[in-house]
């Protein structure tokens, strides 16, 4: 037990130094400093540390811990959304919003760490995020606040 913990606070230590964008980069990390984690193992240790993956203003996603990542997360999208975001429209209770190639995950990602009460959840491809809202009415609020977002050309 005592060994589990000292890993959760290397894990704690490296993802407050930098930047951590995937499991496997965490791994390594690991490993540079003794520890050999099977995935397994590292999934569970992030899960009971309720770290998230969070975009950056670049795209990527990297993980943070959960009482930092709404703020962020909030920043984030707002620094992104306006060079990702090129369409949004509504259709029943869904939105459809278009992104630019290749960013649909992060901004579909960001939505539902913001957790807007109106969205019950998002799929997203490659330039398109479906977005379910919860109804009508929310649908409407959605729409129009993605088109504050709008990339302006």
């Amino acid at each position: 037990m005592r060994e589990k913990q000292q890993r959760k606070q290397v894990i704690r230590e490296l993802v407050d130094s930098r930047p951590v964008v995937s499991q496997d980069a965490l791994r390594q990390l690991l490993h540079k400093r003794g520890w050999d984690v099977a995935q397994s193992t590292l999934s569970r240790d992030l899960r009971e540390l309720g770290l998230a993956r969070i975009p950056d203003q670049n795209g990527s996603v990297r993980y943070a811990f959960p009482e930092s990542a709404e703020d962020e997360t909030t920043a984030e999208l707002e620094r992104m959304l306006p060079s990702l975001l090129i369409g949004a429209e509504g259709v029943g209770v869904l939105v459809v919003a278009k992104t630019r190639r290749s960013t649909a995950q992060p901004v579909a990602e960001a939505v539902d760490l913001l957790a807007w009460p109106d969205v019950a959840g998002t799929i997203a491809g490659d330039d398109t995020v479906l977005l379910i809202c919860r109804s009508a009415a929310g649908q409407a609020r959605v729409v129009r606040r993605l088109e504050k977002y709008l990339y302006k050309a």
